[in-house]
């Protein structure tokens, strides 16, 4: 099967710099979506073949998570632990015969920290939910993760040192959830590799000289690991300041 994971920036937006394209060209089995960024209805995404399941935000062209799958899901949450919603439209789970698939769509510290201990609160609830998941099924867990685990996951670690997406805090909760029976599938199969990044600021000419952060990501549980065939970066597809992640398993 294959998956991929865009931070699209606005999907109506997105769809006007190609995104119709790319979709189609790479012709995933299942396809997730962050920060979509519109309310039920501002959009008719003309899929075929694709069951749509979407998560909006309450507040107006802010967040918001989709996923467009091939296979109809056994079933569909919003939300996690006994939450049936989530105002901000930031995670969807889809369960199927052999796995669950999470896509999430992590909220940022913001510049000054801000959301920091709203952060770190989503992401203690989050494991829990993951966990107990895991206990039922594998899971393949996707989206904008909002963190560069480690110094090799951005081009400038000394400099972000303690910035959002890049605090110890952060960093030490992917940790965690790593070492809980998780793992990141683009490090798995390339441990080493430097300048592989999901994100780059709008900055002039940032994207042009690859200084960016690889804070998109497909995690999945460790027992899946020998079923990953392939896990790629779509550094040149453009339309939107993330670009897409795919991961190949044999499911």
């Amino acid at each position: 099967m294959k998956f991929v994971s865009w931070n699209v920036n606005g999907i109506r937006a997105c769809v006007k710099k190609g995104f119709l394209d790319y979709f189609h060209e790479v012709d995933a089995d299942i396809f997730c979506i962050q920060e979509s960024k519109l309310q039920e209805g501002q959009i008719n995404l003309e899929l075929e073949g694709y069951y749509q399941y979407w998560n909006y935000a309450l507040k107006k062209g802010y967040s918001g998570t989709a996923v467009f799958t091939k296979k109809k899901p056994l079933s569909v949450k919003y939300g996690v632990g006994e939450n049936e919603t989530e105002p901000e439209g930031r995670i969807i789970t889809l369960e199927f015969e052999s796995f669950y698939l999470v896509n999430v769509y992590t909220p940022n510290s913001q510049r000054d920290l801000a959301r920091l201990s709203y952060r770190m609160e989503w992401e203690n609830e989050l494991l829990q939910y993951l966990r107990e998941l895991d206990q039922i099924k594998p899971v393949i867990y996707c989206g904008d993760l909002n963190v560069a685990h480690n110094e090799i996951d951005l081009k400038n670690p000394k400099s972000n040192d303690g910035n959002s997406g890049f605090t110890t805090e952060e960093r030490n909760k992917m940790t965690r959830l790593l070492d809980s029976g998780f793992i990141d599938s683009f490090r798995y199969i390339y441990p080493d590799a430097e300048g592989a990044y999901t994100w780059w600021s709008y900055m002039a000419k940032v994207r042009e000289r690859n200084i960016g952060w690889r804070i998109d990501y497909f995690i999945v549980s460790e027992r899946m690991k020998n079923a990953i065939k392939a896990a790629q970066i779509h550094c040149d597809v453009m339309g939107s300041d993330h670009c897409p992640v795919m991961l190949e398993m044999e499911i």
